[in-house]
C-alpha cells in the first residue's frame, strides 16, 4: 500500500491567516506566507507515564452514502489498507516500547466540511509503554517514527522512493515539502503532536495549492481514489 498524494489550484482572496482563524480542527498550524493545515489527525501522544499513543486514519466516506459505515468496514480494499498501517505503527512503536497493543480498532471520527456535509474517518489507536527516561530522549524517539506511516504506506522505505518518482509532477516543485510532515507540543511531561494534512501551500508569489490525497493498492478503482482526494479538498468553516 502507497499513499500518494496531489496539489490543487486554489483561487482564492482570503489570505493563510484568515483560513487559519476561522477553521476549526483538532490541530492547527500557521506559517506567515508559507502554509497553513486545520488537522484531524494525530500523529502520537504521551502521557506522564510514558504511554505513547498513535492514532493512524485511513479510510474515509462521505456520511449521506446510504449505510456507509457498513460499507467502508466490508470494503476488502479499505480494510487491507487500514490493517497494513496499523500493522506499520505497530512496528514502529516496537522500535522504542518494551510493549505495544492496539487498544481500538477501526472506529469513526465524524468530520464536517465547509458545505455542512459529514466525512467519516476510519481510525485505529495503538499504544506502547515507553522506557521511564523518555522525556530525556524525546527528540530520537520521534525521528525513530518518521515519516508518519499513515501518510508513506508500507513498507515505508520501497513506498517513499515510489512517493518520490510518482509525485514529480503532482505538486509545483516536485515535493511535498512540509506537506505531510508532523507539529507538536512538548512541555517536559507529555507530548502532543498531529501530521500535517487538509493543508494549504503559498509560494512567493502569493499562488496557492490545497494538497491531499489517500492510499492506493492493488485493490484501488482510479475513478474512487480520485474522487476521495478530491473530498479531502476543504476547510472546516461551519
Amino acid at each position: 500500500m502507497c499513499n500518494l498524494t496531489a496539489s490543487t489550484p486554489l483561487h482564492t482572496n482570503n489570505t493563510l491567516k484568515e483560513f487559519y482563524n476561522a477553521a476549526k480542527a483538532k490541530y492547527k498550524l500557521w506559517i506567515k506566507d508559507s502554509f497553513t493545515c486545520f488537522s484531524p489527525e494525530a500523529f502520537v501522544k504521551i502521557n506522564k507515564e510514558g504511554i505513547i499513543s498513535s492514532f493512524p486514519m485511513k479510510g474515509t466516506i462521505n456520511a449521506s452514502v446510504p449505510n456507509a459505515k457498513e460499507q467502508i468496514l466490508n470494503n476488502q480494499k479499505e480494510h487491507f489498507e487500514h490493517t497494513t498501517i496499523v500493522d506499520l505503527i505497530r512496528n514502529d512503536l516496537s522500535k522504542i516500547c518494551h510493549k505495544v497493543w492496539v487498544e481500538r480498532f477501526r472506529y469513526f471520527d465524524s468530520i464536517r466540511k465547509t458545505d455542512g456535509e459529514i466525512l467519516l474517518q476510519v481510525s485505529s489507536e495503538v499504544k506502547g509503554q515507553l522506557a521511564t527516561d523518555w522525556a530525556s530522549n524525546i527528540g530520537n524517539l520521534i525521528f525513530e517514527l518518521l515519516p508518519a506511516g499513515s501518510i508513506t504506506g508500507a513498507p515505508k522505505t520501497k513506498t517513499t522512493e515510489i512517493i518520490q518518482e510518482a509525485e514529480q509532477d503532482l505538486h509545483k516543485d516536485g515535493k511535498r515539502n512540509f506537506y505531510t510532515g508532523i507539529f507538536g507540543i512538548f512541555d517536559g511531561e507529555k507530548l502532543s503532536s498531529s501530521v500535517m494534512i487538509r493543508f494549504i501551500e503559498q509560494d512567493i508569489k502569493g499562488n496557492k495549492v490545497y494538497k491531499s490525497g489517500g492510499g492506493i493498492t492493488f485493490l484501488s478503482n482510479a475513478k474512487d481514489e480520485y474522487e476521495e482526494l478530491k473530498q479531502k479538498i476543504y476547510v472546516p468553516i461551519f
